[in-house]
């Protein structure tokens, strides 16, 4: 999922002169800084106070696995990256599309789920590509899913909103033609809405990983360390099973 050449061209010339905290430094300390969105189920979501979703507990599982306790940070997403550079956290793990604009400015781990950017609309609407010319996209600011939807050829009004709920909300109410965001999240919509809603074609496929400051080679090699395990030892498997009754691995 997520974020515009711009602001990426700013948090690249960002990349603060502080220095991240090292592998070494987190181990010492016990406790490890790790920001989210909130705002993206089912991946990350405050459920009242309670942050959860799949990626709050797989980082959880990585963390117990490494030895140390975890302290939480919520971010809009449009900030996540920024604050990454400005050593506000050790790790982001919120949903970003690994891509090329983004690897100037962050490193990422090895990708921890696959997915892809999937049009959803009401019945008789707009479930593919070509079907979009003309018509009118909620999608939320700053992803992947908006760089995507503005490159269909003949696509109508692009309605931008700061959270994927509200965008997905502005479907419900009738206000655009179609929604486009994760795929998995569609689903989980469909199924909310009981038929109100299908889901349609992708429109792209992507990788999606954990992001650390540029050079903070000690903690990335951790946590892709840790991830290979999880993935190894039927860990994530079951943890995927329980949010999405599959395993959304990259194959």
């Amino acid at each position: 999922m997520k974020k515009t050449l711009l602001a990426l061209t700013a948090l690249a010339l960002l990349a603060s002169t502080a220095q991240a905290r090292s592998w070494d430094d987190i181990k010492k300390s016990g406790t490890i800084k790790i920001a989210t969105e909130g705002a993206f189920p089912p991946f990350n979501v405050l459920k009242g106070k309670v942050l959860t979703g799949f990626e709050v507990d797989l980082a959880n599982q990585l963390a117990a696995q490494l030895g140390l306790k975890v302290q939480w940070v919520t971010q809009p997403f449009d900030n996540l990256l920024i604050g990454l550079n400005q050593d506000r956290y050790d790790f982001v793990i919120a949903s970003h599309g690994i891509t090329p604009e983004r690897q100037k400015a962050v490193d990422f781990s090895s990708p921890h789920y696959c997915t892809g950017g999937a049009i959803v609309t009401k019945p008789g609407g707009p479930t593919t590509a070509a079907a979009l010319s003309g018509k009118s996209v909620a999608v939320q600011v700053g992803t992947t899913y908006l760089e995507n939807v503005r490159k269909v050829p003949g696509v109508g009004d692009v309605k931008t909103f700061p959270k994927d709920t509200d965008a997905q909300a502005a479907l419900m109410a009738g206000r655009v033609d179609a929604w486009v965001g994760d795929k998995f999240t569609g689903l989980d919509l469909v199924k909310a809405q009981k038929g109100k809603v299908v889901q349609g074609a992708l429109l792209f496929n992507e990788r999606i990983g954990m992001a650390v400051k540029k050079g903070n080679s000690g903690l990335l090699k951790e946590l892709n360390a840790a991830l290979t395990k999880s993935l190894s030892d039927g860990s994530y498997a079951k943890l995927s099973g329980q949010y999405f009754g599959t395993d959304v691995r990259c194959r």
